[in-house]
């Protein structure tokens, strides 16, 4: 293991912006390192997040089209199965109220719009109410469309990929070893598979994870890489904030310091890939958001599936109070 005395962070970014790789050990020692190292840290982050975006950050905003009802038993979930969570639930929303909510995601000024439905995967009906609000979204917006609909098929994805969707996400949530402790009703290798599908069918992956599942720090290594060996085009970095309900509900929230230097971590170890400071980001980072666009480049704005954010205006501030500033979308 490297000696964490001996890391000089502003070589370790100038290397990384140059192209060079960062190793687990190196890896490592981002998570291990002391609250005193911590804006170096932020700074070697941002040399690689500026030059592959400079100071703009995509803007997504999420829409729950499906919530609830969920058969699987994801530990950290309130739509789960296992969840009592006091949350609102309905079935798939029709294709007017998507195709409604990516003209004001347009309205406010969003680059990426996810559609989203909870449950293990996607029913006939659901995939053709997908399929058909991305033609109508395509002709009506010059939004990029992400959809995540669960576990997915090879032809299931070649459909979504025809109707015109550019993106689909599908979590890892966390590491291979530690999969188990917070799910058995799928496996990893399940939700592996339907990234392989995505990438086959030829859209972009968005796969992330969730930080603070009671994993240890090589497990959030772990996560990283095998997001590097996926080649996920977008990694949503998720802070873990306990869901009243939930069977990790008396789980502590995870600090600010550490979602700070998971943020870094993961930039450090994908460069070039849109790294998203997701979930739990207010609830987890509180006063520190601003610091987290130093390893960023995207946020979800205007809220979550099931818990609200700081809102959209409150997000534009803080871009720019910061020196940040919203990415542009391309008519």
């Amino acid at each position: 293991m490297i000696s964490l005395p001996a890391m000089n962070w502003l070589e370790c970014g100038e290397r990384v912006k140059a192209g060079g790789a960062l190793t687990r050990d190196e890896a490592l020692a981002v998570l291990q390192s002391s609250d005193d190292d911590l804006l170096a840290v932020m700074q070697a982050a941002f040399l690689a997040r500026r030059r592959y975006f400079g100071r703009d950050v995509n803007l997504h905003i999420l829409r729950n089209a499906q919530s609830g009802l969920c058969g699987e038993n994801c530990a950290f979930c309130s739509q789960s199965a296992v969840s009592t969570a006091a949350i609102e639930r309905y079935p798939l929303q029709s294709v007017d109220e998507m195709v409604a909510g990516a003209v004001e995601a347009q309205r406010l000024g969003a680059v990426k719009y996810c559609v989203v439905t909870s449950g293990r995967a996607p029913a006939a009906e659901t995939l053709e109410t997908f399929c058909e609000a991305a033609r109508r979204i395509r002709k009506q917006t010059a939004l990029h469309l992400c959809v995540s609909p669960g576990l997915l098929t090879d032809d299931q994805a070649r459909a979504l990929a025809r109707a015109g969707v550019h993106r689909v996400n599908h979590n890892l949530e966390t590491s291979r070893r530690h999969f188990p402790a917070i799910c058995d009703t799928h496996t990893y290798d399940d939700r592996i598979a339907t990234v392989r599908a995505v990438k086959a069918a030829g859209m972009e992956v968005c796969c992330g994870g969730i930080l603070g599942l009671g994993e240890g720090l090589e497990d959030r290594v772990d996560l990283a890489f095998a997001l590097r060996e996926l080649e996920a085009e977008s990694i949503p970095v998720n802070f873990f904030n306990p869901r009243p309900g939930t069977p990790l509900a008396d789980r502590p929230r995870l600090g600010a310091a550490d979602a700070l230097r998971g943020l870094a971590m993961f930039r450090l170890v994908n460069p070039a890939r849109d790294i998203r400071a997701a979930g739990g980001r207010e609830a987890c980072l509180g006063s520190l958001q601003p610091l987290a666009l130093f390893a960023a480049n995207s946020i979800f704005t205007n809220g979550y599936l099931t818990t609200p954010g700081q809102g959209r205006s409150a997000d534009a501030a803080m871009l720019e109070e910061a020196g940040f500033r919203p990415a542009r979308l391309e008519m």
